[in-house]
């Protein structure tokens, strides 16, 4: 099955919106990079045995699921860790396969649980902004979970959602409609 993504030029921040076709041998490329990026990492830590699951997620982007006994230093405190780790990830991916192909590194579906809470959030500010009939502004998040905030809200005719800020203070606004 070939999936199309967004291919991403590199230099002044803009998006060129041609579509790539992906086919299976491809997208087994990108898996096995970004597994052989995640081993060379836990050489560095002692997390002992680990096991690394594939599947494909609901938009479309490849998820790396790590299980083991001691990977707690992955996530680290509010999963700093594990931003750093998935940052790092796509960065060595990006490099070797030379496009921008959505992976999510996730430790003992953290990023799950994780994503469970945001959508939560991000349903009860939509309620909150389409019955005040006022924006809301959540935190500041990371990429990842702006996105999911985004993506939770765009069949959500009642509010439209924005990104604003710069840098680690850039955060999601919830605005009626």
């Amino acid at each position: 099955m070939a999936d199309e993504i967004i291919e991403e030029k590199q230099g002044a921040g803009e998006t060129v919106g041609e579509p790539v076709e992906l086919t299976d041998e491809e997208l087994d490329r990108i898996a096995d990079t970004a597994i052989a990026a995640l081993q060379d990492i836990f050489k560095y830590f002692n997390v002992g045995e680990v096991t690394i699951d594939e599947y494909e997620g609901d938009e479309g982007e490849l998820i790396l699921d790590i299980t083991g006994d001691d990977l707690a230093v992955l996530i680290g405190r509010h999963g700093k860790t594990l931003d750093a780790l998935q940052f790092l990830v796509s960065a060595i991916t990006v490099r070797t396969i030379g496009y921008r192909y959505p992976v999510v590194v996730d430790i003992e579906g953290y990023k799950g649980r994780q994503r469970q809470k945001l959508e939560s959030i991000a349903r009860s500010s939509a309620n909150r902004a389409a019955s005040q009939n006022r924006s809301i502004k959540l935190r500041p998040m990371t990429p990842y979970e702006r996105r999911i905030v985004h993506i939770t809200l765009r069949d959500d005719d009642r509010v439209e959602t924005a990104s604003e800020g710069e840098g680690s203070a850039r955060h999601v606004v919830i605005l009626p409609r």
